[in-house]
């Protein structure tokens, strides 16, 4: 019986076998060195030679000089990129929420390591990616990649657990290593993630002044330059912390996995003009003074735009300013663009005279202008001497292509933050209501994935839940946060400190261990409160949307109250779709392979060590860490639903359950159980699931292992079997 191997793909054994496979005649041997015997020690090889030939439509003569990005220890961090790992992830029940239903993810460690675990498991599944990584200021740190080490050395030295230190190292300015040490960093993180995009996905990253430069050229090579998509500018505010220029914006590159895939699915992008529900409530609000005094209401609503502040978002739509009956509007030009359009009279509505006509022609036909007079469209001067316009409501103009500058007061998402946690307890934020737009406008749809490995407070997470509510979706996250120690050491300045004293002190009240990670999971169960105490906004929803669409499954849709619409409109039906939002999250720690580690030689072998070895699955383990496990090496998703059952006094998990009645076999049964009666792997057998696993000292023979085989073979054929 096969074994899973428990330990993750080794990427460079991989990408040696596809180059093989494509250039035949490049494949190589060569000879390293020689051992003691004086025997060569050859390894494989590529001849680069060879290959820069095939790939050339010239001749190759040497080592000539060629566009290229690099650095000290570049190639340090290839190898980090595929270096394999003997890792795991063991799931924290306690520390989850609804751990049962909840498809999304909380990781808490190295995110390299991490990236490696998930690579199969979501290989080409994640739709969005963002990430805030850190921005190599001088103050700020970066990953401490040291693989030589155990894990039991790599906490130690990583500080996570003792009271000096963290798993990072300052790369300040005196460091001669500067810019290498934050791209080694980088690069090997960027390299698997991109692996991870589905070929219609998208990256996000927030960068500062220091490396945004480098950072392009980072991605440029892992995502190619076609790939890039645009470099978003965040105006921020102003800041009174320079002598020179007052640097008030941050940039967020965007880069697409497939960039041919998106042109020739014809994709776009398009988002909802911000500040437009502030424009609504205006407009509702003079509704009720002045009635059907469109006169004064648009006095009103153009004193309205003036006195906004400077960098609202809905001053951006000032020119809306207008009003009647049907909403805001502005005069749009009702002439043939470039001339050459029709030319017909139309009378004026009061004196019943020809209007002039535009020199360029009217918008359209007689017919249809007809039409535009009779719904109220076309709006008419005092007499036939103007030119009428045709009136454009905003209602009809919501979504439009996203600009890549934009202005968000950089203070806000700390004060929004602030009032969640009861104090200011992380500074500097990312702001929720900036990636929610990324979400939603780069289609992030039912079902698809974001993950964030630079997660920080959980700001990814809280704009997925705000996300989801605004447009009625399930899209999931995936989180992973190395469990960075907060210290007042850590603090630059007296500010810095007040912050991480109200930090300390908020995990001191929950009675956890003063990381990162606490935080980010109490801001992500407080915004999931806090979406559920707003639950109507979920659940009760427009049957009659104006688009047409219909939320959920509008056949089975209970209406539960009707809103007048106004205006001679039909009545607004709102329905309960009964479909409640998913604010939870899975937690999972990074941590040591499940299986116990072989220290002696065969000779080296005792009585004591063979009862020791009885079990290959070390002791603190429990069924859920093999379980999850198990996934990991099978490749599948660590967001699905399963139960648990006891037959014959045995426990048996099933992971993401079928359905008979549609065909559908369960993913995974596994009973982790010693010696498992042969009832117990009758039954799991004639349920016939894609796979199914048990511990290698469930048997205590070889024959056994042979009779569960058979047993499979008769009930399960199409069953993969294998144990750990």
């Amino acid at each position: 019986m096969e074994k899973l191997k428990m330990q993750t793909e080794n990427i460079a054994d991989k990408n040696f076998e596809m180059l093989s496979k494509m250039f035949t005649n490049a494949l190589t041997e060569t000879i390293t060195g020689y051992d003691d015997d004086g025997k060569p020690i050859v390894e494989r090889a590529i001849d680069a030679d060879v290959l820069r030939q095939e790939i050339s439509c010239k001749v190759v003569e040497g080592k000539d000089e060629r566009y290229q990005f690099t650095w000290p220890d570049k190639k340090k961090a290839v190898l980090l990129a595929n270096t394999p790992i003997n890792k795991t992830l063991r799931p924290c029940r306690e520390e989850s929420v609804d751990f049962d239903n909840t498809e999304n993810l909380y990781i808490e460690g190295d995110n390299l390591e991490v990236l490696k675990l998930l690579h199969e498991t979501y290989l080409g599944k994640i739709k969005m990616i963002y990430i805030d990584p850190p921005y190599n200021t001088g103050n700020d740190f970066v990953y401490e990649d040291d693989f030589a080490i155990s894990m039991s050395e790599y906490l130690a030295n990583s500080g996570q657990y003792d009271e000096v230190g963290n798993q990072l190292v300052q790369n300040t300015e005196s460091n001669g290593r500067f810019h290498t040490d934050w791209l080694n960093m980088l690069y090997p993180r960027l390299k698997i993630a991109k692996n991870l995009l589905t070929d219609d996905g998208t990256i996000f990253i927030s960068i500062d002044e220091n490396e945004v430069n480098t950072l392009k050229d980072i991605c440029d090579e892992i995502f190619g330059r076609s790939n890039f998509v645009a470099e978003l500018i965040w105006a921020a505010g102003r800041k009174n912390d320079s002598k020179y220029i007052s640097v008030s914006h941050e940039y967020i590159l965007c880069y697409f996995r497939n960039s041919d895939y998106i042109k020739e699915n014809k994709i776009i992008w398009r988002e909802r003009k911000q500040g437009l529900d502030d424009i609504y409530a205006e407009y509702e609000n003079l509704k009720k003074i002045y009635g059907t005094d469109y006169e004064q209401m648009t006095k009103e609503m153009k004193l309205w735009y003036k006195n906004l502040p400077d960098g609202h978002p809905a001053k951006d739509h000032s020119h809306y300013n207008r009003v009647d009956g049907k909403g805001v509007y502005f005069p749009d030009n009702i002439s043939w663009p470039g001339g050459g359009g029709p030319k017909y009279e139309v009378l004026h509505p009061v004196t019943h005279k020809p209007v002039k006509v535009p020199s360029r022609g009217w918008l359209t036909n007689e017919k249809t202008m007809k039409e535009w007079i009779e719904q109220g469209r076309v709006e008419f001067g005092k007499d036939e001497n103007g030119v009428p316009t045709l009136k454009s409501y905003l209602k009809d103009r919501e979504y439009t292509v996203p600009y890549s500058v934009f202005y968000k007061d950089g203070r806000a998402a700390s004060k929004r933050l602030a009032t969640l946690m009861g104090d200011k307890v992380f500074e500097n934020p990312k702001d929720e209501e900036i990636i929610e737009r990324l979400i939603e406008f780069c289609g992030v749809s039912d079902g698809d994935y974001i993950l964030d490995f630079f997660s920080g407070s959980g700001t990814t997470a809280h704009a997925s839940f705000l996300a989801n509510i605004m447009q009625q979706k399930n899209r999931h996250f995936i989180l992973v946060q190395i469990p960075e120690e907060i210290s007042e050491k850590n603090a630059t300045s007296e500010k810095s400190k007040k912050v991480v004293k109200s930090a300390i002190n908020l995990c001191d009240n929950l009675g956890v261990a003063h990381t990162i990670c606490e935080i980010g999971k109490e801001r992500i169960r407080r915004a999931g409160e806090k979406i559920k105490q707003e639950d109507d906004c979920w659940k009760c929803v427009p049957l009659n949307r104006m688009d047409g669409s219909k939320p959920g499954d509008d056949t089975t849709a209970k209406i539960v109250k009707t809103i007048d619409a106004g205006d001679g409109k039909p009545p607004i039906e709102m329905v309960d779709i009964s479909k409640n939002p998913d604010v939870g999250f899975r937690v999972f720690k990074l941590d040591d392979t499940n299986m116990k580690d072989v220290y002696y030689s065969a000779e080296e072998y005792s009585q004591t060590n063979l009862e020791e070895l009885e079990s290959n699955i070390k002791e603190d383990r429990t069924d859920l860490d093999l379980l999850f496990g198990c996934l990991l090496d099978w490749g599948l998703p660590l967001s699905m639903p399963y139960r648990s059952e006891k037959i014959d006094n045995c426990t048996v998990h099933t992971y993401a359950p079928g359905d008979a009645a549609l065909n559908v076999p369960d993913a995974l049964i596994a009973c982790f159980d010693s010696n498992v009666p042969e009832n117990v792997i009758k039954e799991i057998a004639k349920r016939k699931p894609r796979r199914a696993v048990f511990r290698d000292s469930s048997f205590a023979s070889s024959p056994e292992k042979i009779n569960v085989f058979e047993i499979f073979k008769l009930y399960a054929p199409d069953t993969d079997v294998k144990v750990i």
